[in-house]
């Protein structure tokens, strides 16, 4: 579907309407979606969303994704406040990913760190990265399940 666009100039493009009708969601009706710092660039976390995520997030202009644990929405920073404000949505060239360009408020991952990317693999071994940040409360309180469902 968006392969239509592959030799396509800048500026040409497809309803919106027609490319979500035709996004290749998975067997379970999901597919992937990779928030993004906008300005940048840094990754921040991969989650999954369903149509309803995906049209929820459209509407509102913050992140929403589906929870596979919870099987329910789940809305980014509800409770803890991390939310993440969408500046743009971008689809892959095959259309079976998604890449929310967002403005982060507080930490992305449940563990009150800035991404969910901070494991490094350092000289053979796996390294911590990036220290919970200060003032980013965790997105579970006690006796929660992590809001981060890999």
């Amino acid at each position: 579907m968006l392969a239509q666009l592959e030799d396509a100039p800048v500026g040409a493009g497809l309803p919106l309407e027609h490319v979500l009708e035709r996004l290749p969601f998975d067997h379970n009706g999901l597919i992937a979606a990779l928030a993004q710092q906008f300005d940048t660039g840094e990754v921040l976390m991969l989650a999954w969303m369903n149509r309803d995520a995906l049209d929820e997030t459209l509407a509102t202009g913050f992140a929403c994704y589906w929870s596979r644990s919870r099987q329910a929405l789940w809305r980014k920073g509800e409770t803890s406040g991390c939310r993440q404000r969408v500046v743009e949505v971008r689809f892959d060239c095959d259309g079976d990913a998604v890449l929310l360009l967002v403005e982060q408020m507080g930490g992305a991952c449940h563990t009150g760190r800035r991404s969910c990317f901070y494991n490094a693999v350092r000289g053979g071994r796996v390294e911590v990265v990036l220290a919970p940040i200060a003032s980013s409360p965790r997105c579970t309180a006690p006796g929660q399940e992590p809001c981060a469902d890999a």
